[in-house]
């Protein structure tokens, strides 16, 4: 019984640091893309400079994770969980990876006024950090009818991704002096349109943690 509620001590550990690594993540997407819309250089900045402690925390849950199976053999539920948890950390690390590139983004396209529906970007955004919110919801409370409702705003993004870059080719048709920020912007819907993949991500890790078999939501 002592080994078990040690295990369940520094499984709890562990989660409470995905939940940090998630929310920082989420929070940090978010904040590149105020940064992008206000043309703040420095802010894009802070982005690039503090996913550095988004990295470490993805490393210490590994860490912490190996040294948890080599220590307590986890049984296979246990170690199920233990490896979505890795998993998802990566999902998460990455979502950070997509705000740093937003920020470089930002950067590129520097002072210079946004001749594209700016808009659409913005839409994208606060559908895209509800949607991980939701995902994050659902993966620490381990709810799976939550999780399975994720495919259906994953499509609402492609969607709205979809729009998004047509818009933005129409404009760069009208103002081919402008390609370069139209690219620019473009990768931005593209990175919004990524991390709304890796909530799916997520969300298939939540259906083979409580089911034991991969579901592809996607599809």
């Amino acid at each position: 019984m002592v080994g078990r509620e040690k295990f369940n001590a520094e499984l709890h550990q562990v989660q409470n640091l995905m939940l940090e690594l998630s929310n920082m993540a989420i929070n940090t997407l978010n904040e590149s893309m105020d940064y992008l819309l206000a043309s703040d250089i420095e802010g894009a900045l802070t982005v690039i400079n503090n996913d550095i402690h988004i990295n470490h925390m993805e490393e210490e849950i590994n860490d912490r994770v190996i040294l948890l199976i080599a220590k307590q053999q986890p049984v296979a539920t246990d170690l199920r969980r233990l490896m979505v948890l890795i998993k998802a950390a990566s999902d998460m690390e990455r979502i950070g990876d997509y705000a740093v590139n937003i920020a470089k983004e930002t950067i590129r396209i520097g002072k210079d006024e946004h001749i594209a529906p700016i808009h659409l970007l913005d839409e994208m955004r606060v559908k895209t950090i509800a949607m991980l919110k939701q995902i994050l919801d659902a993966f620490m409370n381990e709810d799976i009818e939550e999780a399975k409702k994720i495919a259906k705003l994953d499509d609402e993004i492609d969607a709205m991704y979809g729009h998004a870059i047509k818009t933005l080719l129409s404009v760069g048709v009208e103002q081919p002096a402008q390609l370069s920020q139209i690219t620019q912007l473009s990768f931005v819907c593209r990175y919004l349109e990524r991390s709304a993949d890796h909530a799916t991500n997520m969300a298939e890790r939540v259906l083979f943690l409580l089911k034991g078999k991969h579901y592809e939501l996607n599809n």
